[in-house]
């Protein structure tokens, strides 16, 4: 796999260019915007996304999506919310490579993950998944990192593996598509609750049992959704988990904190310029909780929170008011 494309100019999508360039072999970096993509041509660095990292000299920035159709392997980086619009216009240049979906979210009305959004307008590309404990900031400097890829063809994941594995960067492998992408995209949910409670100025035991209980309640729901409950007991799972509840770098944390403090919903997003995928995901979980039949107390707190107008105080009673249960329950 030495013709490869990422699809997605944010920061992750920046920081997997430049990993992907270091080893030796050219990279085109698709943005959507066609002036953020002159930026990046023109200085070299993603101020907006990824500030302070100068893109490798073998990574081409383009607005083409007709510019990546050659590629042998697709790193698709969006945005879950641009997903959709991404993989029409993905289907539209045909690609043969194999496609892996790095994007962490569900999809709000329909609940389907990103990679069977990427199947429904490219059924004949390979689909694989990479999720884990992966900040681009850290990635971007060369922090040893370790991540997981899914994909349910064995002999597809180990080519994968091959092309991304590093000296600073340790892929893993997993047939276990939908437990590694439900990880990926519930621990952000929980990560909200985590800031929360730094924003009401809880300490070290609440936080602790906080995600603790998210982990519980992961496993409850993402085994409901079709993953297997020892992938939520990997880098996908726990791993993900802790990383975004506690890491500075954390957007999703960073919402909730802002959230404890007393800021809205609204004057929270308005002010961001990168996404917190946690926000759209809590609604996507929410409903797919009722569907099956889950019960999500942290889910629904959050929920609460970004959706139905109550307070931190509010849902923090609501939790605590509870009726008391085994600790597996």
């Amino acid at each position: 796999m030495n013709r490869i494309a990422v699809i997605g100019a944010g920061g992750w999508g920046t920081a997997l260019a430049n990993l992907m360039a270091a080893k030796g072999e050219p990279v085109t970096l698709w943005g959507y915007e066609p002036h953020h993509v002159e930026e990046l041509r023109a200085r070299r660095v993603n101020e907006p996304f990824l500030p302070g990292i100068r893109l490798h000299d073998q990574v081409e920035p383009t607005s083409r999506m007709a510019d990546v159709a050659g590629a042998e392997l697709l790193l698709v980086v969006p945005p879950s919310k641009g997903m959709r619009g991404v993989a029409q216009m993905l289907a539209a240049v045909n690609p043969k490579g194999v496609l892996v979906s790095c994007t962490k979210g569900l999809e709000q009305g329909s609940e389907l993950r990103m990679s069977e959004i990427i199947t429904q307008f490219l059924p004949h590309n390979p689909v694989a998944v990479l999720s884990g404990p992966s900040h681009a900031e850290e990635v971007a400097i060369g922090m040893p990192t370790a991540v997981v890829l899914g994909c349910s063809d064995e002999a597809i994941a180990a080519k994968i593996q091959l092309a991304m594995n590093g000296q600073t960067f340790r892929v893993y492998t997993s047939t276990d598509v939908a437990g590694i992408e439900l990880g990926g995209a519930l621990k952000n949910i929980f990560a909200i609750a985590a800031g929360v409670s730094d924003g009401l100025g809880f300490g070290d035991n609440s936080k602790a049992a906080l995600v603790t209980r998210a982990l519980v309640e992961l496993i409850r729901l993402g085994t409901a959704l079709g993953g297997q409950r020892a992938t939520f007991r990997g880098l996908s799972g726990i791993g993900d988990l802790m990383v975004t509840c506690f890491s500075r770098h954390s957007r999703n944390r960073s919402v909730g904190e802002r959230l404890g403090a007393g800021e809205s919903p609204e004057a929270i997003t308005a002010s961001m310029q990168m996404v917190a995928e946690g926000v759209p995901t809590a609604l996507s979980a929410y409903e797919s909780a009722r569907h099956h039949g889950v019960e999500t107390p942290i889910i629904d707190a959050v929920h609460g929170l970004l959706y139905a107008g109550k307070s931190p105080r509010e849902v923090l009673a609501d939790i605590l008011s509870r009726e008391p249960k085994p600790e597996g329950d």
